[in-house]
């Protein structure tokens, strides 16, 4: 729905281009370009945010079912860390060697 909803203001950008500012074929064609690059840039962004999102989630899940999970080398499980979910960071508990270390889930596979 975003991406019609994106369609419809680019439409309307061209439109306004045309009529109200009288440019001509060869500014048209470089404005557009430049639209198209940021339009195609925008998405790569968001492709590659969600891309990351999920792998990070799946590190979560895969914690959450008791699995350990590699994150810098080091083998994070619930016996050695506890979760924030708010930030998504592993924190190391007390009485383990880990103590206090804190580990952000975006970097783990």
């Amino acid at each position: 729905m975003a991406y019609l909803a994106g369609l419809v203001i680019v439409t309307l950008f061209f439109l306004a281009l045309k009529y109200f500012l009288g440019l001509t074929k060869k500014e048209e064609i470089i404005i557009s370009f430049i639209v198209m690059i940021v339009v195609f840039g925008a998405i790569a962004f968001n492709t590659n945010s969600t891309l990351n999102r999920e792998a990070m989630l799946d590190v979560v899940t895969q914690y959450k079912q008791g699995k350990s999970v590699l994150c810098k080398g080091i083998e994070v499980n619930a016996s050695n860390y506890t979760l924030s979910i708010g930030t998504y960071t592993f924190i190391g508990k007390k009485n383990t060697p880990y103590y206090a270390e804190m580990i952000s889930a975006s970097t783990c596979k």
